[in-house]
Parts: structure tokens; sequence; C-alpha cells
């Protein structure tokens, strides 16, 4: 069997060649692993083999070792324990020669499948002499830059795949010693540099005691330092990503180099490349994110042994702030339609926020000066900086402090929603949605939102709604977080009610829009749609919400006549249905709860017959709203729930079986309760079945842990439901 040809033939435009050499393939893994392994790994170290079949040799080699599926990966790695030694010692051999290989892609595949192996060895005590072997391609006189670039490559991967307890202190100090030398200018090849930062930053886990040394910890420093202002983009923006995971790491030893790293990033974030820039500020962001964890141990420890906090953000706000300021001016075009995008503003924005949240008011007096001298300009570069500058520092600060601000600001922000850019009236959009998440409360001192404020905010938001897509998503998120504003403040909530007619029939065509294929927008409507249902005051809105459940299971019905042409149209129709399944859930609870619980019996049949037909077109994101709603249903028609069991209680079983999608077994083995206390000891007659299943379940290894808790609960319901018959 001539591996060369069949690893071509696999990559064949000619199908009927590919699905042959395909066969072949998996007929020589399944019938003689040990070998097939072995040619791969000979196929991918051979200089005078195709790249093409190299390259599948390498792919597939280090497929056979790992996968991303646990179960799968433990399979696998059985497999590699039982090959006999001898041929896994060649197969280890041939990968440490392709290191030296004239081929690139064959290099930085062995790297990475010698870390496949080493995961699997290391922590089993085999393949100890591997780190000595690398670390002798560095010293080795005469070693060529490829040679050193990969092997510093395996070693970093190495370090990324095994735990810090697996190597030996002296490992290690080899380890960061090398890869030090190879940061270093005096190495003249920028890729051997480059391979030596990276590898750094997967061994920075291994390097406690290094840096608990104040010799070696100022001599990894200087060098992260130095490397920082590389010629090289790619070394610079890696050499800040160490520096990143050091602040994470090793926050307690940084106090000594912060003036040295400030002047860094601040060189970085004003001049350099965006990408290098961005890591920059991650920099900040990383602090911040300790402080605030520092800031939270505090608070819920009494004793002395919390780590030292060395406040570098409230000693570095006079000059970070304004640095991060500036960036809030560099937005891209059009940054706005897709809330995935990454660029130095979003990034500086983000920083600002996590800043608020560590100093708290000491923030305001220098972001407001910016706001207000950029709020008004003619470029609306500066007038969407300064929104987002304003809509970042709302977590954190007081209350107290915030609230003249935003009682001051709020008509400003609702008039801005009819800025003549879309960028602006996007982040004011977000901004209000701010306000109300973190500062609308009804009940409290210094309330937002007021009689004389609300119709204009509501006019506003409802008209802002047919704006286009991105801007009516958040305005829809704004609206979400309005109506959370009044959960705690229940007898207010009653405001509302006037409003409830236009808020329902702006968010149904906000999510109806045809002019877009923007999901986000849809599920922003239904969230909000939900949450104005939750907070409403029944029974004086019970007939506004009846009407709803009607309009809602219309749609839910139209969803089963759309034309499913491709796997595409499938996920569509799913995502749909469990938005308007979860809308149903909180239309049920709503009303189930009140005096209005006769709409959802006079209702029940067709819900039901709407859910059922949702099970039949088997969509695991469905399936798990569907069933939620169905919970929901069994407590609002008690009792007679049971005349739904027989149909539904084939789906329900199928639920608790669905091993690989627990959360749909979880979420069954809740409804289960949920049924149990509706129908009290009518659930006899599916008692056997049931706990057979759940029994099943909890005997599974399969099953995700976290599921099993809530199955001994379920015993407990159904123990209760039946106790009167005298059956358990």
């Amino acid at each position: 069997m001539d591996i060369t040809q069949i690893l071509l033939a696999a990559q064949s435009p000619d199908a009927n060649l590919r699905t042959v050499a395909e066969s072949n393939l998996t007929q020589f893994q399944e019938q003689n692993l040990p070998n097939f392994l072995l040619s791969l790994s000979v196929e991918l170290s051979n200089d005078e083999k195709p790249p093409e079949s190299r390259r599948l040799a390498g792919i597939i080699l280090k497929n056979s070792l790992d996968a991303k599926d646990s179960a799968k990966k433990e399979l696998l790695t059985q497999h590699w324990v039982s090959v006999d030694p001898s041929i896994k010692s060649k197969i280890k051999d041939s990968l440490l020669v392709t290191l030296g290989s004239s081929v690139h892609d064959a290099r930085h595949t062995s790297s990475q499948v010698i870390a496949k192996v080493a995961s699997i060895e290391i922590p089993r005590r085999e393949w100890l002499d591997l780190i000595a072997k690398l670390l002798g391609n560095m010293t080795l006189p005469g070693a060529s830059a490829p040679l050193k670039q990969a092997t510093l490559e395996a070693l970093g991967y190495v370090c990324e795949e095994i735990s810090p307890q697996h190597l030996e202190q002296d490992q290690v100090n080899a380890v960061l010693t090398a890869v030090v030398q190879g940061m270093n200018q005096t190495e003249l090849s920028p890729e051997v540099r480059l391979a030596a930062v990276k590898a750094l930053y997967n061994a920075l886990d291994f390097a406690e005691s290094n840096f608990a040394n104040e010799m070696e910890r100022n001599y990894i420093m200087k060098v992260v330092c130095d490397t920082a202002v590389s010629k090289e983009v790619e070394i610079r923006q890696a050499a800040f990503e160490c520096l990143v995971a050091i602040a994470s790491t090793y926050y307690s030893h940084l106090d000594y180099y912060m003036q040295t790293i400030f002047n860094l990033t601040a060189n970085a974030v004003k001049g350099d490349e965006e990408p290098v820039a961005l890591q920059a500020v991650e920099f900040w962001s990383a602090i911040c994110d300790e402080e605030i964890a520092l800031q939270d141990e505090y608070e819920g420890s009494d004793d002395g042994n919390s780590t030292i906090h060395f406040r570098f953000i409230e000693k570095a706000l006079p000059s970070l702030v304004p640095m991060l300021l500036e960036t809030l001016l560099k937005q891209e075009e059009d940054q706005d339609q897709d809330d995935n995008v990454w660029n130095i503003s979003m990034s500086g924005g983000t920083c600002l926020g996590l800043i608020a949240r560590t100093v708290g008011d000491a923030i305001v007096p220098l972001v407001m000066p910016f706001v207000q001298a950029n709020i008004t300009k003619p470029d609306w570069h500066c007038r969407e900086a300064a929104t987002f500058a304003f809509g970042s520092i709302l977590e954190g600060p007081s209350v107290e402090k915030l609230a003249p601000l935003v009682q001051g600001g709020l008509d400003f922000l609702l008039n801005t929603m009819n800025d003549s850019n879309s960028q602006v009236k996007d982040t004011t959009a977000w901004t209000l949605g701010r306000v109300f998440e973190l500062l609308h409360s009804p009940a409290g001192a210094n309330p937002i939102i007021n009689n004389s404020n609300l119709p204009r905010i509501m006019a506003v938001l409802l008209e802002s709604s047919k704006d286009v897509p991105n801007v009516a998503e958040k305005v829809c998120g704004a609206i979400y977080f309005l109506a959370q504003g009044y959960e705690d403040a229940e007898s207010m909530s009653s405001v509302l009610t006037p409003y409830l007619p236009n808020v329902i029939a702006a968010l149904l065509s906000a999510a109806d829009r045809a002019d877009t294929t923007h999901f986000r927008l849809r599920a922003s409507a239904y969230e909000a749609l939900n949450e104005i249902v939750r907070v409403s005051n029944v029974p004086e809105t019970s007939g506004i919400i009846g009407q709803l459940l009607q309009e809602i299971m219309r749609r839910l019905n139209l969803t089963f006549d759309l034309h499913i042409l491709s796997s595409g149209d499938k996920e569509k129709q799913s995502d749909l249905q469990a938005l308007l399944c979860g809308v149903l859930q909180v239309i049920i609870q709503k009303l189930s709860s009140t005096d209005a619980k006769s709409i959802i019996a006079q209702t029940a049949d067709q819900l039901m017959t709407l859910f059922l037909r949702v099970f039949a077109c088997h969509s695991s994101t469905v399936h798990e709203e569907a069933m939620l709603a169905i919970g929901a249903l069994a407590y609002a028609t008690g009792p007679d729930f049971v005349k739904y069991m027989p149909n539904f209680f084939t789906y329900l079983e199928a639920g608790l079986q669905n091993y690989e999608e627990y959360q749909v077994c979880s979420i069954s083995v809740g409804v289960v309760g949920d049924i149990c206390r509706a129908l009290e000891d009518k659930i006899l007659p599916f008692c056997d079945r049931i706990m057979t299943v759940l029994l099943k379940d909890l005997s599974n290894s399969m099953l995700n842990r976290s599921v099993k808790p809530p199955i001994f609960s379920c015993f407990g319901d159904i123990a209760l439901a039946i106790a009167q018959k005298g059956d358990f």
C-alpha cells in the first residue's frame, strides 16, 4: 500500500478517487493502527515527498491523537497508549527529525503533533527526555533558524498542552532560559524571536517560582519589555500579549515595572499599529480585572491573607483616562453594523468601563469634560465618542454621583436619537439601555424616569424601533431594561399600561422586519416583549395579553408552513420557533398566576397541539423552549394536564434520554417536577417509566454531572405527588 499515492488521491478533484482513497485510509487505520501512524509520521518527515501528501499526513496524525469531544479524545488516548512502545519510539523520533525539515508546513505540523503526544505521555511519566531533546536543538552548534523556530514552537505547544506539575523545576528553568535567549536581540532571525515570544506566553504558568525570584523576574521582564519595542509588528504584539498574561498571572510582582509598562502602553496606544495598540489597552483591562477581583476579595474577607492591592488603576488614572478617551475617536466606518467588530475604539471603551468599576466615582470628573466638549461637535466621530464614553462609565460610580448627570442629559440623549449619523444613534440607543439597566429604579431615592418624562421616552423609543436594524436592536434592548426596572416595584408597573398596546405592536413589527436577516433584532424584540409581559399589571392588562397570546400562537402555527430547502432554512425555522415558544411560556406564566387563568384553560388544547408539532420538528434549541413552555402549561392547567400525557410522554422520555444535549435533559427533568406538582397522584401510571429513565441517567457516565442533582430533587417531587396513594 503506497501511502503517498493514497494521501494524494484523497485530495483529488475526482470524487470517485477521493472516496476510494478515504476508504483505504480508514481500512488501514482500523486494521493496523500502529503501522498507520508510523507511515504517516514517515511521510511527514520525508522532504522528498510531495507537500500535499505531507500536509494531509500531518493533519490525520494530529486528528488521530486529539479531538474536541472529550469522550472521543479519551478513546484516541487509549488507542495511542496501546501502541507497541518500539513503534511509538520510531514515530516520536520521526517527529523530532521533522523539526529540521526544509518545509515550513511540515515543521509546524510536527511541533503540534509532538505536543499532542506529550499531552498523553508526560502526565504518564513517559517521554521524559522530550524537553532535553528539544533544548538540545537550541544549543546545537550551527543549528539553523528554521530548526530553532520549530523547536521553540514545539516547546510552546507542549507548555500549552500540559500542566505545570508535570515538569520538574530544572526543566522549567531550562525551557525559560532557551525561550528568553531566543527572544534576545542578539538572535538575528525574526521568525525565531517571534516563536520564542509565543513560547514564553505559553510557558508563563510554569514560571511561578521564577517570578518569585527577583533576579530571574527582573531578567524576564527586561527581555519582554525590550521585545515590546522590536521593529517587527508581530513580535511587538506577541510581547504585549505576554504582558497581558503577566498582569493576570503575576499581578503581585508588577509594582517595580509599572512605570516602564505605562510608557510602553502609552506609546503603543498613541502611535503603533492597531494589533499592538489593542494588546496595550488589553493590559490595562487585565489590571482592572485583577483589582476588581481583589476588591471583591477584600469585601468578603476578614483575614489578612489577601493579595496586596497596589491600586495601579487609581494611581495611573489622570494619565490613563485621557489616553483611552483618545482611542474612542478612532472608530471605523459602519462598525455599528457588526457587534463582533473589535478595534481600538471598542477596546478603549471596554477598558473605560472596567476602570469605572475599579475606581467608581473618581472616573466621572475625568470623563465628563471630554463628553461635554465633544457631544455637540459637527464631526460625528466626536459625538459618537462622547456618547460612548458616557455610556461606558455608568457601572461603578454611585447612583448619587451619576443621577444628576443622567437626569440632566437624558433629554439630550433622547434628542440624539434623531441624529443624522447611524453610528451616533446606535451608540445613543446602547447608552439609553445602559442608563435604564443600571440606574432606573422607580422605588429608589433618585428615580431617573418619572411621570413627566416617561411619555417622551416611550415616544422616542417606539419611533426609533423603526430605525435601521442595528439601531432598532439596541432600542429593543433599551425597552427591555426600561421594563425590567419595574420588576421590583410591581405596583408601579401599571404606569406602563397605557403604552402596552403600542409597545407590543412596535416590538412585533420590529421582529417582522423584512429589510434584514438580522437575527439579533428579532431576538432582541421578542426578549423585550417577554419583559414587558413579565412586568405588566394583571388583571388590568389581561385582555391585551390574551390578544398577544393569540397572535403568538398564530405566528408559531405559520412556522410549520415555511419552505425548508436547506440547513440554513431549518436553522431559521428552529430559531424562530424557539423565540415564539419562549414568549408563550412567559404569557402562560403571567396569566396562570391570576384570575385570568381561564384564558389559558380556553387555549390549552391549541397550545399543546402547537408544542407537540414543534417537538416533531426535531431541533434541540426548540426542544428546550417548548419543554419550558409545557412546564408552565402544566402548572396553569393543574390536574387537567393529564389528558395531554399520552401524546406528550414520548417527547418527555426522549428529552430525559438526551445525554449528549444535556441542557435538554436537565430541562426535561425540571418539567417532570412541574408535571408532578400539577397532576399529583395522576402521575402514577407514568412513574415506572420515568423512574427507569431517571435511574439510567444517574448511572450514565456520558451525562453532564450538573444534571444529576436535579434528578434527586425530581425523585422528591415524584414521592410527594404519589405519597397520598401510599405507593412510594
